[in-house]
């Protein structure tokens, strides 16, 4: 089981950067940030790039993987995403995990002034989001025109550090989104379904997991290809509420197939509130162990 984290982009780099270092030194194996212009009530908050984070994050840490959590369509461009993208992990030297998903509705989908979309089409726009993105970063000189987005020799050149490109990490729940993870991702990130409880919640990962096992086998994909990803704090609790608490829900994601979990850095309020000494203690105390 590897451990991941995600550090939101709230905080102004005096202090993010101690937090980057930080996770780093303890030993997890990838630390996130949110692609948002703004998400949910705290866009009238501090809130900062995602990938001039990333980029900072690169330069004071050696060894972890960093990721967005999850790049979307609602405001990106392949063209110009596959830049940013290729540059970060040159700066990295190779440790971008590049998570994507569709977008959902909310500030990102009308901060630019566009019509929010309802889920077919906003999937429809991802499928293509991925594939002219994989192109690019696969490949110089891509020339493109679909329903959403167009490119034209448009280039890549020097290319990732990690080759053919950087990893997809891709964001399903539904069919057609899990398609597209099946045949692109090197990784699968869920949130479940919901849940007013922790054992619907969990109960619902575990059916998410059974229709993603049946799409790829579909797909006739190995299942043991992929990284699976589960973000723990999509339940309704907060994953750090104890170390013994986190410990527990861990080993609920192992037991479903998960090589890979995700929790948030404890804020003070609001979304993830919880106790920033929990996290030193699972990552000093319990994190070795979790990992073995």
């Amino acid at each position: 089981m590897r451990i991941g984290i995600v550090i939101l982009p709230d905080q102004r780099w005096s202090v993010a950067r101690h937090r980057w270092q930080q996770v780093d030194e303890w030993g997890f194996d990838h630390a996130w940030t949110y692609d948002h212009l703004g998400w949910r009530d705290l866009v009238d908050g501090p809130w900062f790039d995602s990938m001039a984070t990333l980029t900072a994050a690169a330069t004071v840490t050696s060894r972890i993987r960093l990721g967005t959590l999850v790049a979307s369509p609602n405001f990106r461009h392949p063209a110009a995403f596959a830049r940013q993208v290729t540059a970060l992990d040159d700066v990295s030297d190779g440790r971008v995990l590049l998570g994507l998903g569709a977008g959902g509705i909310g500030f990102d989908s009308a901060v630019l002034g566009g019509e929010t979309l309802p889920p077919r089409q906003r999937v429809d726009r991802f499928a293509e989001f991925t594939e002219l993105l994989d192109a690019i970063l696969r490949e110089d000189g891509t020339t493109w025109r679909g329903d959403w987005f167009a490119a034209v020799d448009a280039r890549n050149n020097p290319g990732c550090v990690q080759q053919p490109r950087v990893p997809f990490v891709v964001a399903a729940n539904g069919p057609r989104s899990m398609r597209l993870a099946a045949r692109y991702g090197q990784g699968w990130v869920t949130i479940g379904v919901g849940g007013d409880d922790l054992d619907t919640w969990w109960a619902g990962v575990a059916e998410t997991v059974a229709r993603f096992d049946s799409v790829l086998a579909a797909q006739g994909r190995d299942p043991d290809a992929l990284d699976r990803y589960l973000s723990l704090d999509a339940a309704p609790v907060f994953s750090l509420s104890s170390a013994q608490f986190f410990a527990d829900q861990v080993g609920r994601a192992a037991e479903l197939g998960f090589t890979d979990v995700i929790t948030h850095w404890p804020r003070e309020s609001s979304w993830y509130a919880g106790d920033e000494a929990v996290l030193a203690d699972v990552a000093t105390r319990l994190l070795p162990q979790l990992r073995g």
